[in-house]
């Protein structure tokens, strides 16, 4: 019966230092981001976003945030696999952004999901990365060195099947 009970203890204590762990990665409120969010918290609640299906194509950045409908994962057609296997029963979608100028974006998502950013047939990297639960608005904000060519930016794995995007200039 002792050895029984050493097992559940050490089994509980590992299971709390997962969960400490899981909570350390995931900061909460506005200001846990590691940057500055107002502009681009701003942008994803403005009243005035663009709604876009998943597939629709623009001619050049948009010019304010957007909110981008998602279908079933399965029913997506994403033109590249995510670099991250989506769950079952999630959402996923795209835009394709047919002019962009070199530069420094930072690209934010009102909710959780993944996000691939494919240029030139490849999949690029974030610069830097930041995000934080309980912030109404916002969940996380990447920022990508994109080149003067089109682009296809990916949402996998979302809960909803709705997303604000926004995808400003790097400051």
């Amino acid at each position: 019966m002792g050895f029984d009970m050493r097992v559940l203890t050490l089994l509980a204590a590992l299971s709390l230092g997962v969960t400490s762990a899981l909570a350390a990665e995931e900061p909460s409120g506005c200001d846990k981001f590691k940057w500055p969010i107002a502009r681009e918290r701003a942008a994803l609640t403005a009243p005035d976003r663009a709604r876009l299906a998943s597939g629709s194509e623009q001619a050049a950045m948009p010019s304010s945030a957007i909110t981008l409908g998602l279908v079933a994962t399965t029913e997506a057609k994403l033109p590249t696999p995510p670099e991250r296997a989506p769950k079952d029963g999630t959402f996923a979608g795209f835009i394709r952004v047919r002019t962009a100028k070199a530069g420094l974006y930072a690209i934010s998502l009102s909710g959780g999901a993944w996000v691939d950013v494919v240029q030139d047939g490849r999949v690029l990297k974030p610069v830097a990365f930041s995000g934080a639960t309980d912030c109404d608005g916002i969940r996380k904000t990447m920022k990508y060195q994109l080149s003067a060519q089109p682009f296809v930016l990916q949402i996998s794995g979302a809960g909803d099947n709705l997303v604000s995007i926004a995808i400003l200039p790097g400051e």
